[in-house]
């Protein structure tokens, strides 16, 4: 097919439309459980109406796929990486290390202090790793398995490991999403960093004291003996301050900018050495081994089971076993997240390449008259795509292309820009269930998007605070105008 058409704003809007009564309508019907399928099949769905609307308007079938295979290229790495994070929870189970965090952390942390906490110790650890994916799938794990412990509702411990890791995640330099937006703007890396803590800093500030304000809430209700966990634990696993050293590992090796996948699978062999080592007892039973056989071959298959596929490890404690806190996923726990992430893609790929992402973009860069208008049409373009697209990056380039110009001629600063592409593109990601960013926290914390959402109270406040700034005019970073010597006059003149 030639002669392609630009497509009308409705034809843009009517897979979204579509998808997204399909996917209220999963929610209400099957609740936590529409991540499980009925959600990949409502985007294939809502792929197949962009599709029909992409031929109505002459738009060929292979382009159509050349765009999908784009996509689902692009997220190559985030799916090696999710096989990798559901490995190393197998073996950080068995190994010992998560209930060793644990364990440590019921005698450290106490409901009142343990939400505010959970925000500073992920945004610290993610601040220093530039990765909110690497700090969800190791200290967020455990992290939210004291939480449960404690008594604290599962969405609220996550939404707190989502707004820290995400607050660390923004203002890194070794973060991707933090290069990318400033190099789409037109702005300095550092540059950038300092003018994006003045909306950052106060978010992070406010998701503090409203944590801690919840955490007085549990206060009264929560503060249980602690004695019988601590010692079931101890019953079911050898726990020593020895097995941090796994996790100290996989965070020097990050530090030390090494690939995240190397990192993963480094902490995956060196836990499995360890539970080798530590737990032949948990192996054991894991590989389905008589009582006192263990060989080679127990070792191998205990091990290989808890990297493939789902453990659960009884404790004999009723608070642990009921909320089957010993529990891991496992490489096959991560192929529902996987599906998502590849039906959201071909979504994705058909609305851009019918040109429906580029016309919405358009509709909303039309009506920016005024300032503010701007940086709401480039917040709100950047949610649209994170709905649309499925994909943090495609919300931050996009935007970044389509609005430099836009922001020049309004003599605003580089820095204005790509401040918005992080407020609103990177941190509203997380926000969407069917977004890679939303898919993958989902399923490494064991917490649906819909749970954790009304809790990761920075991702939602950070575009709240930049558009705040832009409507009352605070520390909005104008162009400077460089001024021209007349010709024939020297700085010697003046």
């Amino acid at each position: 097919m030639t002669n392609n058409k630009q497509i009308s704003i409705f034809e843009a809007l009517l897979p979204v439309i579509i998808l997204v009564i399909i996917l209220a309508y999963n929610v209400y019907v099957f609740g936590d459980g529409a991540t499980g399928g009925p959600n990949q099949f409502a985007l294939i769905l809502g792929a197949a109406v962009a599709a029909a609307v992409g031929f109505k308007n002459h738009f060929s079938y292979e382009r159509m796929m050349e765009f999908v295979s784009k996509n689902i290229k692009s997220t190559s790495s985030a799916i090696l990486i999710l096989l990798m994070v559901g490995a190393l929870a197998g073996t950080w189970l068995i190994s010992g290390v998560i209930p060793a965090m644990v364990y440590y952390g019921l005698q450290i942390l106490n409901p009142t202090w343990f939400l505010a906490a959970t925000v500073i110790i992920t945004a610290i650890i993610s601040l220093a790793t530039g990765s909110s994916w690497t700090t969800s799938a190791t200290i967020g794990i455990a992290l939210v398995g004291i939480g449960r412990t404690l008594g604290l509702p599962e969405g609220m411990v996550a939404g707190a490991v989502i707004s820290g890791a995400y607050f660390g995640d923004k203002m890194s330099p070794l973060s991707d999403t933090t290069n990318l937006a400033p190099a789409m703007a037109g702005a300095t890396l550092f540059d950038h960093i300092k003018y994006m803590a003045l909306t950052t800093v106060p978010s992070i500030i406010i998701t503090l004291v409203v944590f801690i304000i919840l955490g007085f809430k549990y206060e009264s209700g929560n503060m249980m003996d602690h004695t019988e966990l601590l010692a079931s634990i101890k019953d079911t696993f050898y726990i020593s301050p020895v097995l941090f050293l796994v996790p100290v590992a996989v965070i020097l090796m990050i530090l030390k900018k090494a690939s995240p996948l190397v990192a993963l699978l480094a902490g995956t062999l060196l836990a499995a050495v360890f539970a080798a080592i530590f737990q032949p007892e948990i192996v054991q039973k894991i590989a389905g081994a008589e009582n006192g056989v263990y060989n080679f071959e127990v070792m191998y298959k205990g091990i290989m089971n808890a990297i493939v596929d789902k453990t659960y490890i009884a404790s004999g404690n009723e608070i642990f076993d009921a909320e089957k806190l010993f529990s891991a996923k496992g490489m096959a726990g991560m192929l529902g997240t996987i599906w998502l992430i590849l039906c959201a893609m071909v979504f994705g790929g058909i609305m851009e390449a019918i040109g429906a992402l580029e016309r919405l973009s358009n509709a909303l860069l039309s009506i920016a008259r005024s300032t503010f208008g701007l940086f709401a049409n480039t917040v709100g373009s950047c949610v649209l795509l994170n709905i649309t697209a499925s994909d943090q990056y495609l919300a931050i380039v996009v935007p970044g292309r389509m609005f430099s110009k836009a922001y020049q001629d309004k003599n605003l600063a580089p820095e204005n820009l790509s401040r918005t592409l992080e407020d609103s593109g990177t941190v509203t990601s997380v926000l969407i269930p069917w977004n890679t960013c939303g898919a993958f926290q989902a399923g490494v914390l064991g917490v649906p998007t819909l749970t954790y959402l009304p809790f990761a109270i920075f991702n939602y406040l950070s575009p709240i605070m930049t558009l705040t700034f832009a409507a009352f005019g605070i520390k909005i970073k104008r162009l400077v105008k460089k001024t021209t010597i007349p010709s024939g006059i020297t700085d010697s003149n003046f």
